[in-house]
């Protein structure tokens, strides 16, 4: 009966482990912006010690780039943290009172 289930299931089964996939492919690629966002953070102060920008110029690319940063962040949040329904309880549908 096993092998029976295995065969009726695999379909919904490999649904499911594309599905697994696919998430884990987007988690990845927002953590590699992240990674990216930080980087052009750090070029951008070392752009700002070494007078190639000016003060301003850092306080415009910098506020862009942290909110891109924070942005990413949520969405990495909100997808290790995803949020539960609350199931609430019915009662019997079987007709008794």
């Amino acid at each position: 009966m096993l092998l029976v289930d295995d065969i009726l299931f695999f379909p919904v089964t490999s649904i499911f482990w594309i599905f697994r996939e696919v998430g884990k492919i987007a988690h990845d690629e927002l953590a590699g912006e992240a990674q990216s966002i930080t980087e052009q953070l750090r070029l951008l102060y070392m752009q700002l010690e070494t007078g190639r920008i000016t003060e301003t110029q850092f306080d415009a690319e910098e506020k862009l780039l942290l909110d891109r940063l924070d942005a990413v962040n949520s969405r990495l949040k909100d997808e290790e943290d995803p949020e539960e329904p609350d199931i609430v309880a019915s009662e019997d549908d079987t007709g008794n009172s």
